[in-house]
């Protein structure tokens, strides 16, 4: 016998009373697709974070003052058996990423994402950076729904809106894939002078050249230094004679003719020396 046309609500209540599994229920789906902000920022992707702009005017017209935005960071091989929670002890935490492949963060308030800009006239970009909080890994205390750093993807993300109680409202697309930067192992490095510019190699001969001339510079005064203490200088008009030094000189030249005309004490202008004789 069929049940009355107005009694499958009353039934369904009483299947949630009795604590039955519910009926999947579909979702508002907002035709938005999360990506990476188109601001000119540096770091929008790096190693272990990316930035996404923010969801503003996305949400307004499926969701009240009391709901909240979720970001779902899933593998992109593992958004696909993705369940929605339905219940906010089911909201998986950040370290439900690396067993089960997604985890919800970032939970914002409606007031938070308002269509205008900021009013304090910072001039900070409107986007939410994902894997932002290093102190995930080192508190032993974090916060369920903590914003870690994140391992290498690549990624998928979407925005699900559940009410106070954590129950879904409405979702947006997936996004595409999001991919964080990689660093190379110093043996993947190419070294190769022939993958250089042409200006890197004349600036490196020119510096060479440098370090060349003055390693000679150096050697050259180093040389003239020491050769001056081992072999000192000598002046060519003095005589060593023991401990004396003396001028060299040269007497006058007598001949030996004027010297046998005249006898010792008979110059000419001078007085005979007496004899010492007796």
């Amino acid at each position: 016998m069929g049940l009355p046309s107005r009694q499958p609500r009353l039934w369904l209540l009483l299947l949630v009373v009795l604590g039955w599994p519910q009926p999947c229920l579909t979702l508002d789906l907002i035709p938005y697709t999360p990506r990476i902000t188109s601001w000119d920022l540096e770091g929008k992707v790096t190693a272990t974070t990316f930035s996404l702009e923010q969801p503003r005017c996305v949400l307004d017209r499926h969701s009240s003052a009391a709901d909240t935005v979720w970001l779902v960071v899933a593998f992109s091989n593992a958004s696909r058996v993705f369940q929605n929670p339905q219940t906010l002890a089911e909201i998986p935490a950040s370290p439900r990423l690396l067993t089960d492949g997604h985890y919800m963060t970032l939970p914002l308030t409606m007031d938070q994402l308002p269509c205008e800009d900021p009013a304090d006239g910072s001039g900070r970009a409107p986007v939410l950076r994902v894997g932002n909080d290093a102190g995930c890994l080192a508190d032993l205390h974090q916060p369920r729904y903590c914003n870690a750093p994140l391992p290498p993807g690549p990624y998928r993300v979407k925005f699900l809106l559940t009410n106070s109680r954590g129950s879904p409202q409405a979702e947006t697309r997936w996004s595409d894939l999001i991919a964080l930067r990689q660093g190379k192992s110093p043996g993947s490095i190419d070294t190769w002078p022939g993958r250089r510019s042409g200006d890197m190699i004349v600036i490196t001969s020119i510096l060479s050249s440098l370090a060349g001339l003055l390693l000679l510079a150096f050697l050259a005064a180093s040389s003239v230094r020491f050769s001056s203490l081992w072999w000192p200088e000598e002046a060519p008009e003095q005589l060593r004679i023991g401990s004396f030094m003396g001028k060299r000189y040269m007497t006058h030249h007598i001949p030996p003719s004027e010297a046998a005309t005249l006898p010792v004490g008979c110059e000419p202008g001078l007085e005979r020396f007496p004899s010492l004789s007796p």
